[in-house]
């Protein structure tokens, strides 16, 4: 039985982990050069940072990760620095990206373990140097030990603020401020559903409590106006809950509203998608085992849906198990039982954790007109209001895919990676719909950008 593992973060650490235990040796395939995903990335070799430095409370579960992705390493078909830009379900089929190398990758059975990236709202000015996603912003630390700026500003929500403004300034950097869109009120609301996980939970009221203790200004339940500069940053504007302008010199952003699923290549693989409602997030449908509706194909980590490395690690292990049983082999009752028992506790948390940090679809609807929505192609929101208003043969835009043709939003390198969330808002409100009922852009091979001239594989 051949099996394929697309990722090497924490889900697919513990997919693979085990395969290996059931004497598989599974194709194993990673764009990185190391395992532990962008969450416990590592240093390149001649950076050597203790790894308490580097990952702070997470340093345990990064060092137990990074150990067995060590151990794994001799005992699979281990493809790193690799692209999958394409998948054929039916022919159960990878199509690989090395450098100038192709390559085709044949499967039985297929986990998807594709992680997630930064949910972006544009701003003015989102577009100078100096501006990057908190995702970014983190990777810069981590993985060359160094900040995006001398003076840098945090905006948007979610847990991930909260960590990379606590990550910069423990390492030394200047924080000007951290801006959070959400409300106090509201995620005071949320807390007793996050004390399900009273251990994760203290950890964020930690960085919050470091943060204040150490001067950092911070602003909750603001509006974000812009990003100033010219050839490049030189603060951000904000107006406060009461509507009164603030503004903060600073010479970098960092931004992110939450993260959004890579399933690019469940799109490819046929794999149907729904509208999660809490997370505001369209998510390939799986079992709690991460069984897919295209058979052989499975998903787990945050590719599938957005849950955290813990989460990540537990379905992991729980789609690698469903391979096993689907291929008929023996597994550990206990183990289904004890994996299933921990993802059902940890969904009760990751709602409350959403509702704590919604999603700010009122500012993604109204994106000014003349701001830069699609970077790829150059477009702004206003170029996007005026393709819906256009009177088009046979009818009006009423779906994105729609729009896109009308306007080339989403139609650049990124495939609408980066601006799609915020297009669908501006058309939705434009249009008096919701996201749900316009839909998703749909996706296309590559995934990512490949060259034009590739080497044959021999």
């Amino acid at each position: 039985m051949k099996v394929a593992v697309v990722g090497a973060g924490p889900a697919g650490i513990r997919a693979v982990e085990v395969l290996v235990a059931a004497g598989l040796r599974p194709v194993w395939i990673d764009e990185a050069a190391e395992g532990g995903g962008r969450i416990y990335q590592r240093p390149p070799a001649p950076l050597k940072r203790d790894a308490k430095a580097l990952y702070g409370f997470e340093a345990g579960r990064a060092t137990s990760l990074h150990a067995a992705f060590d151990a794994l390493r001799p005992q699979v078909d281990w493809r790193p620095e690799t692209l999958v830009w394409h998948i054929r379900p039916g022919a159960k089929q990878l199509h690989t990206q090395s450098g100038p190398r192709r390559d085709q990758v044949e499967y039985d059975a297929a986990i998807l373990c594709t992680g997630a990236m930064d949910r972006v709202v544009p701003l003015p000015g989102w577009t100078l140097p100096g501006v990057t996603t908190l995702g970014g912003a983190q990777i810069a630390l981590k993985a060359q030990g160094c900040g995006i700026g001398r003076r840098v500003v945090f905006a948007g929500t979610g847990p991930l603020l909260w960590l990379v403004a606590y990550q910069y300034a423990k390492a030394g950097a200047e924080v000007a401020a951290v801006l959070d869109t959400t409300p106090f009120a509201t995620k005071l609301a949320a807390s007793p559903g996050m004390l399900r996980d009273a251990a994760t939970f203290a950890k964020g009221i930690y960085y919050i409590g470091w943060l204040r203790a150490h001067g950092v200004r911070i602003a909750e339940g603001v509006t974000p106006i812009g990003i100033e500069g010219e050839a490049g940053v030189s603060g951000i504007a904000w107006r406060d809950p009461g509507g009164r302008e603030q503004r903060v010199d600073c010479d970098a952003v960092g931004m992110g509203w939450g993260l959004k699923p890579e399933a690019q290549l469940a799109d490819l693989a046929g794999i149907p998608f729904r509208h999660d409602p809490l997370q505001w997030n369209w998510v390939p449908e799986r079992d709690v085992a991460g069984r897919t509706a295209i058979a052989g194909h499975y998903l787990a980590g945050d590719g599938a849906g957005i849950g955290g490395a813990a989460v990540a690690e537990l379905a992991g292990a729980r789609a690698a198990l469903a391979v096993l049983e689907d291929a008929g082999r023996m597994v550990d009752a206990a183990q289904l039982s004890r994996l299933d028992a921990a993802l059902a506790r940890q969904q009760g948390f990751r709602a409350a954790l959403d509702r704590a940090f919604p999603f700010p679809r009122a500012l993604a609807a109204g994106v000014a007109d003349e701001t830069i929505l699609c970077r790829c192609e150059g477009l702004r929101a206003g170029e996007l209001r005026a393709a819906l208003a256009a009177d088009h043969a046979p009818g009006p835009a009423s779906e994105l895919n729609r729009a896109k043709a009308f306007s080339r939003a989403g139609m650049g390198r990124c495939q609408g990676r980066v601006c799609g969330t915020a297009a669908a808002e501006i058309m939705a409100a434009a249009l008096g719909s919701t996201p749900e009922a316009i839909g998703r852009l749909r996706g296309q091979p590559p995934v990512k950008p490949i060259p034009l001239v590739a080497e044959p594989v021999a």
